[in-house]
């Protein structure tokens, strides 16, 4: 029969498989209560890494504005002499975090003070667009904290969304129709049984008549 597992139709076999369908029948429950964990979390995520995107096209708005004032005011010859030198404004750490058994990246950052260039010529745009600047990197780095930690959750929860459908729609219908075949044999065997039993005891009973 189709679909059926290729098994030996006896009552041990037919106690073994009671037993691996309750164990499935769990891990499948198991699994159906991690997927809807998984679930919330994506939303969450989802909510988060939407809000950062919003807040980034702002920051990124802004910041080309003030770059494009201190370019107008200043020049691109004065403001590539203005760089050369200064010191990174951000520290950026990245660590290892675990949710449910999915790792994916924190990241924290540090602003260091916007130093004074110490030209004379620079102008104050100049100034502003760097502050600008690091403002945007920072929503940069914790957007991509957000997208990755999202996309990680995602993959699992689809992955977990295909084992969660694995089992309740073939391999535990398998075990049980597999199941339900073994005690249909052995209950016709059973009849079987009982039917000779009968006929032996008649022959028996006509032959002592005699």
């Amino acid at each position: 029969m189709k679909g059926l597992l290729k098994v030996r139709p006896t009552k041990s076999t037919l106690l073994a498989l009671r037993r691996q369908v309750v164990s499935l029948q769990h891990g499948h429950d198991l699994l159906e209560r991690k997927r809807e964990l998984l679930t919330r979390l994506v939303h969450q995520r989802l909510k988060k890494y939407r809000e950062l995107r919003l807040n980034v096209r702002d920051a990124l708005q802004q910041t080309y504005h003030w770059v494009a004032i201190a370019h107008m005011r200043m020049g691109s010859t004065q403001l590539r002499q203005a760089v050369i030198g200064l010191k990174p404004a951000l520290t950026i750490t990245i660590l290892p975090r675990s949710s449910i058994g999915i790792e994916y990246p924190t990241v924290s950052v540090e602003s260091a003070p916007i130093l004074p260039v110490g030209l004379m010529w620079t102008d104050a745009s100049f100034d502003e667009a760097r502050s600008r600047m690091t403002e945007t990197a920072a929503l940069l780095a914790h957007l991509g904290e957000a997208e990755t930690a999202l996309w990680r959750l995602l993959t699992e929860q689809r992955k977990t969304q295909k084992r969660v459908n694995a089992l309740k729609y073939n391999v535990i219908p398998r075990y049980r129709a597999t199941i339900h075949h073994i005690e249909s044999i052995l209950s016709e065997e059973e009849r079987n049984t009982l039917f000779q039993l009968k006929v032996m005891r008649e022959q028996i009973e006509a032959a002592e008549g005699a």
